[in-house]
C-alpha cells in the first residue's frame, strides 16, 4: 500500500508573514473637549478660557496620548490652542486636534514608519488581511517594503493574493 505523505505547502513556500497588529500602538488616548470650555459651548472668553482650562486635572493624561476636539462648530483661535498645549505638554506622549481614531491612525503608521523592517529584505511576504484594519495602513505597509522584499502578497501564507514580484 502506497504511504502519501502530506507535505504543509504553506510551510516550506518560505512566505513570512507581516501582520500591522504586530505594529498597533499600545497607548490609551483620552479625548478632550474644548466645548467644555467654552462661554455657550461656542465662545472662546479669553479670561473665562483661561480660567477653565487651569482648573483641569492634566494629571489624568499622564503618559498618555490626547485627541483635542471641539465637538461643537465653535470658532477657536489659535492661541488657545497653544494654551491647552502648554498645560497639556507635561503629562501627555503625544497630543493632536484630531478624533481618537485618527490619533490612533497616525500613531500606528509613525510605529510602522520608524519599525526596523530589514528582517524583510529579499523576503516574499504576505501581509495579513484584516478586516478591522485602515486601509491606509496597507498603503503605508506597501510603500515601506516594496524597496526590499522580493514579492509582496495579500491574505494568508496559504491562499495569498499577489501586489507584485521582483
Amino acid at each position: 500500500m502506497d504511504q502519501k505523505i502530506l507535505i504543509n505547502k504553506a510551510e516550506t513556500s518560505g512566505i513570512i508573514s507581516f501582520d500591522l497588529w504586530d505594529y498597533k500602538p499600545s497607548v490609551d488616548i483620552a479625548e478632550l473637549d474644548l466645548k467644555e470650555h467654552l462661554f455657550m459651548g461656542m465662545i472662546v472668553k479669553e479670561k473665562e478660557f483661561k480660567e477653565s482650562i487651569s482648573a483641569i486635572d492634566y494629571s489624568v493624561y499622564a503618559g498618555k496620548a490626547v485627541a483635542l476636539i471641539c465637538s461643537t462648530e465653535a470658532i477657536i483661535p489659535p492661541w488657545a490652542f497653544m494654551l491647552i498645549m502648554d498645560k497639556l505638554y507635561p503629562h501627555t506622549i503625544y497630543t493632536d486636534l484630531n478624533s481618537v481614531e485618527k490619533v490612533l491612525l497616525d500613531l500606528w503608521k509613525d510605529k510602522l514608519i520608524n519599525a526596523d523592517l530589514r528582517q524583510y529584505k529579499d523576503q516574499k511576504v504576505v501581509i495579513k488581511a484584516r478586516s478591522d484594519t485602515n486601509p491606509a495602513l496597507y498603503l503605508l505597509a506597501t510603500r515601506l517594503l516594496k524597496p526590499f522584499v522580493k514579492s509582496l502578497m495579500y491574505g494568508e501564507i496559504g491562499l495569498p493574493k499577489v501586489i507584485f514580484k521582483n
